[in-house]
């Protein structure tokens, strides 16, 4: 029986009806005892996650990577013939590709200047890099919506599953590059 006050009035709980009546100010609960033995959050294995981000930043990433490029491999083997896929369209994934090694090739302690002072460029060469990377991940991802829509959408071509392939390869690969640049800590390195 669960009784619980509400308004001035208790509500009484039994066995599915209730009905509402004038009790004193004390709260009473009663359950019934098949969850008192469980004990939630208060786990044997204490796992300390901030000890694995960078593997599961890693893991991350490199599945989001494989998934583009799973997907885009699908299509080329569904489609092979030049007039329902165009072999030019796998340039994006290949500028998304270089894109995601270039904005993971500098650090942030590079960018920011705390680990790089020799070199090239310094700090400005790592920015300019980084800066130049973060473009072709951005203008990949908008080729392939442009590839999507300009290319299979509004043609209204009966498959469209090619330029939706693309969209995604794209996708899934800036994604997976901002997860391993952001997602992995340069504390643990040292």
């Amino acid at each position: 029986m669960l009784t619980q006050r509400i308004g001035g009035k208790c509500f009484y709980d039994v066995a599915l009806r209730s009905r509402y009546n004038k009790c004193d100010n004390n709260i009473v609960r009663k359950m019934s005892g098949f969850l008192d033995g469980i004990r939630c959050g208060d786990c044997e294995c204490n796992i300390d996650w901030a000890e694995k981000r960078n593997t599961i930043a890693s893991i991350a990433a490199g599945v989001l990577f494989f998934t583009g490029w799973w997907i885009i491999i699908d299509a080329a083997i569904m489609y092979p013939k030049e007039e329902d896929f165009h072999h030019a369209y796998h340039t994006c994934g290949v500028i998304a590709t270089i894109a995601f090694l270039m904005i993971n090739a500098v650090s942030n302690g590079q960018v920011r200047g705390d680990s790089y002072s020799e070199g090239c460029m310094g700090q400005t060469g790592a920015r300019v890099w980084l800066f130049i990377g973060f473009m072709l991940a951005f203008g990949s991802l908008i080729a392939s919506m442009w590839i999507l829509f300009g290319g299979f959408v509004v043609p209204a071509k009966p498959a469209v599953y090619p330029g939706i392939a693309v969209f995604f390869q794209n996708a899934f690969i800036f994604f997976g590059g901002l997860v391993f640049k952001f997602g992995r800590t340069e504390d643990l390195w040292q």
